[in-house]
């Protein structure tokens, strides 16, 4: 376990669904109707994906509760199949339904790195 990089993927995190929240501003309309909105989502969400991979596997097993290889997979697809086109309302269900408690989890996850410096 690498306790400063695994700091540093933490963060990251946590800034990419922070910026996710300030660009759709819990609106869907605003997500669904504007392509920049969409393109910084996506983005944001293939960032905040690719970083979870590189959390340490002792970091992931203090939080059994997140499904760590679908954020795996999910980036998987955002980077690989989005030619095949990216279900709109499928990411928006992800930002309002899903992004909330990954956020509660690893502000958790932040909490104890924080305890244990």
């Amino acid at each position: 376990m690498n306790l400063e990089k695994d700091k540093v993927y933490v963060e990251h995190i946590l800034e990419c669904i922070d910026k996710i929240n300030q660009y759709t501003g819990g609106d869907r309309q605003r997500f669904i109707g504007d392509d920049l909105v969409q393109d910084g989502v996506l983005r944001r969400l293939q960032t905040m994906a690719e970083s979870t991979q590189r959390l340490s596997d002792y970091l992931k097993q203090t939080s059994p509760d997140v499904d760590w290889r679908a954020l795996s997979g999910f980036r998987n697809v955002l980077v690989h199949d989005y030619l095949n086109g990216i279900d709109l309302n499928r990411i928006w269900d992800i930002v309002d339904n899903y992004l909330p408690a990954l956020k509660r989890a690893v502000e958790g996850i932040a909490s104890q790195l924080v305890e244990n410096d």
